[in-house]
């Protein structure tokens, strides 16, 4: 099973996003999206930015992965 990461765009650097993921901030490629900007929300998978979501996608995948992980 594969599981990608909901995560907020806080930079673009070219074809790079400079993303949060619950607090963890990484570099990934944008390559395959369109139109970034700071603000946006995207789900993230093997380093690369797959899709662009909804501020309410990314809240349902917040609250899932707590669920997951009991917290």
């Amino acid at each position: 099973m594969c599981v990608g990461i909901s995560a907020k765009v806080i930079q673009m650097k070219g074809d790079v996003a400079i993303v949060d993921a619950t607090g963890a901030k990484r570099s990934v490629s944008a390559e395959l999206l369109d139109d970034l900007k700071p603000g946006d929300y995207v789900m993230v998978h093997a380093g690369a930015a797959i899709a662009k979501i909804t501020d309410d996608d990314e809240n349902e995948s917040k609250n899932l992965m707590e669920e997951l992980l009991g917290e």
